[in-house]
């Protein structure tokens, strides 16, 4: 015989895919997944059992006054003040949305579609900042919008990024003013 018809007859055939260990590899996988998801949804409630101690948000008044300042945009969480990490998930604190802000001589006034609105009133405003990222978003420097404010007794830190990255600058320095203007009334 010659060596190609040798080769010929020693080939064998494909071997046939068993289907059941791959319908079993993609069965448990999809277990897997469904099991991590099923713990991250049990951790973000315990979180927010964890943080059940936070008072309600409080509502805007009726009459808040003529607006100073209005922005749209998107509200990207809130987290203890000066830990960037530690997202706050309680009265849906934690739940992204868009955003209409209105900063009045009242306070600041946050409504989002979709999404729990609240109010900060202006006495409880402690600071605004320009910073680079909160729980879950970071941007560039400058790229978010920072409000401190204090809720009960816990300080807040809640980001917004505006449609118009322009206006942060006008926001930090009118919210800085309101809040200096407040301590120094308040001192007196």
């Amino acid at each position: 015989m010659t060596p190609v018809i040798l080769l010929a007859a020693e080939k064998e055939s494909a071997e046939v895919t068993d289907w059941a260990a791959r319908v079993g590899w993609v069965v448990g996988l999809g277990l897997f997944v469904a099991l991590v998801y099923w713990l991250m949804r049990e951790g973000w409630k315990w979180r927010s059992t964890l943080q059940g101690d936070l008072p309600e948000l409080p509502t805007a008044p009726h009459e808040p006054g003529p607006a100073k300042l209005t922005m749209s945009g998107r509200y990207h969480g809130s987290t203890t003040a000066g830990q960037w990490l530690d997202r706050i998930v309680a009265h849906g604190l934690g739940t992204r949305s868009r955003v209409e802000l209105t900063l009045t001589d009242a306070g600041l006034d946050v409504v989002r579609p979709g999404a729990n609105d609240f109010f900060v009133p202006v006495a409880a405003l402690r600071e605004a900042r320009l910073d680079k990222g909160i729980a879950g978003k970071v941007l560039t420097e400058g790229g978010l919008l920072v409000v401190t404010w204090e809720h009960g007794d816990k300080m807040i830190d809640s980001g917004f990024r505006s449609d118009h990255a322009a206006e942060h600058n006008e926001w930090v320095e009118t919210l800085n003013d309101m809040i200096n203007k407040t301590e120094t009334e308040g001192a007196r």
